[in-house]
């Protein structure tokens, strides 16, 4: 489903290199975690499949179920199945949470040539998400993310993930900020939307959140380059031995 090959990428305002050749498959049906040491690239990873403009590829190609992504803006690249969730998401004064819902849901229908959703059948649709990650409907009342627990926000993402049903879900360090409660809450949330027809990218520091989400493969980055790569047991190894055994042998 998403093919990385030789991929080189930079900071378009300055010019700094971030990502340095990196290649990575993975398959439909597939949780992916990235894991690697501060500064390796991840978040950029992320960024750049979403579309952001910040960052300019240089060299490479990134494949999306055999099509080239490179020339889709972000709402193209929505449209067409990717959904990325921020480590940090955004905070969107005066737009009610449930008005944010009804339009980017009604936009992905039409973009895949469906009808709008009736209230109704909205309301239905969202009341049944919702209520499968423990959030209280009042909440949807709210300003997108203002005021919300770092909690908050990630089950408010993914309640837009479950809603929107992506084909290939990237999720950027989704444990951050989350207590233990909330992050069991947010990983079954993500363990529901495993299937035969999605892929799903997991980045991460920690093997904390693989205990919840249990990866088919883990890759490890460093300095823009996948440098390792294995089953869930590389995450354990690292949780137990740290990046420098991989990054030393990297170097």
């Amino acid at each position: 489903m998403l093919e990385i090959k030789n991929l080189h990428a930079r900071i378009a305002e300055d010019g700094t290199e971030i990502i340095r050749g990196l290649n990575l498959t993975v398959k439909a049906g597939e949780v992916a975690a990235i894991m690697g040491p501060n500064g390796s690239g991840k978040s950029t990873l992320s960024y750049i499949l979403a579309g952001r403009e910040d960052y300019e590829v240089t060299e490479g190609d990134i494949l999306y179920n055999g099509e080239s992504i490179l020339e889709m803006d972000p709402a193209e690249r929505a449209a067409a199945g990717i959904f990325l969730a921020f480590q940090y998401p955004l905070e969107i004064p005066g737009v009610a949470t449930m008005e944010f819902l009804k339009v980017a849901m009604n936009a992905q229908r039409k973009a895949r040539g469906e009808p709008e959703l009736k209230i109704p059948d909205l309301l239905k649709k969202v009341r049944e998400a919702a209520g499968s990650l423990d959030m209280n409907m009042d909440m949807l009342k709210r300003p997108l993310n203002v005021g919300f627990s770092g909690g908050e926000k990630k089950r408010a993402e993914i309640l837009q993930m479950k809603l929107l049903e992506p084909k290939l879900c990237v999720l950027d360090e989704t444990d951050s900020g989350l207590d233990i409660d909330a992050l069991k809450i947010v990983a079954e949330g993500v363990n529901a939307l495993r299937s035969p027809d999605r892929a799903i990218v997991v980045i991460t520091h920690y093997q904390r959140l693989l205990e919840y989400i249990v990866p088919d493969s883990v890759h490890v980055l460093y300095k823009g380059q996948v440098v390792k790569s294995g089953d869930k047991s590389l995450a354990l190894e690292l949780e137990e031995n740290g990046y420098a055994g991989i990054v030393g042998e990297a170097a």
